[in-house]
């Protein structure tokens, strides 16, 4: 029966189908989704003037259709949007991602979690090439954003498609995970325990993207 329902989960996922097949993942229960059919009052911007509720073939979308203005204390990302009072300490995020960035090196999507403040969060980076500024996990601590990656791909391979998108962490273990479209096989991981809990949120380091069928499952804190 285990076998049967960890293989409900990951069709799921795979096929972005409702979360009501899977109202728990990884002993964690389903705390927020959005498909974005009622707007976004659900989030908050670093930059409001930089996304807008589009509609598309996935019906309405959560679109960073344009460069966000906000200027960070520290490098760090610029475009993102985080889900508005929530924090969670273990927990698993799910979404799909469309770059509508130009092709180049640094073309990306971001993951955010353990947000406390502008200054001290975590964020997954997945660039289409890999260097030490590009497709790895860092974090943001009172300083310009520091790679904490213990593995990772050659790069993330965007087109104009849609892609399914999931993080895993354990708080207590420090570890975490992110999964490309392969949902069982990690891109990347990394282990670190310096925030416990935090916002979760999505966007990019300084490129365009659309968002949908996000998904979140964890403990709150």
């Amino acid at each position: 029966m285990r076998a049967m329902l960890i293989t409900a989960l990951v069709s799921a996922f795979c096929s972005g189908v409702s979360s009501s097949s899977a109202d728990e993942v990884n002993g964690l229960p389903l705390v927020f989704e959005d498909d974005f059919e009622r707007g976004s009052d659900r989030w908050k911007a670093t930059d409001a003037a930089a996304w807008k509720i589009a509609k598309g073939d996935r019906g309405h979308i959560y679109s960073l259709f344009q460069q966000s203005k906000y200027q960070p204390p520290h490098r760090s990302p610029i475009n993102f949007s985080l889900v508005r009072d929530l924090s969670v300490g273990d927990f698993v995020l799910s979404a799909k991602a469309r770059s509508t960035s130009r092709e180049y090196g640094h073309r990306d999507m971001c993951l955010f979690f353990g947000y406390q403040d502008p200054a001290h969060f975590y964020y997954v980076h997945l660039g289409k090439q890999t260097d030490d500024h590009a497709n790895q996990i860092f974090i943001v601590n009172g300083a310009p954003r520091t790679k904490i990656s213990t593995k990772t791909s050659t790069g993330t391979p965007w087109d104009d498609e849609w892609h399914q998108i999931k993080i895993a962490r354990d708080v207590q273990s420090g570890d975490i995970k992110v999964f490309f479209d392969d949902l069982e096989e990690p891109v990347m991981t990394a282990r670190d325990t310096t925030f416990r809990n935090g916002q979760v949120g999505l966007g990019s380091f300084d490129d365009t993207g659309d968002w949908d069928d996000v998904r979140l499952w964890g403990e709150e804190s």
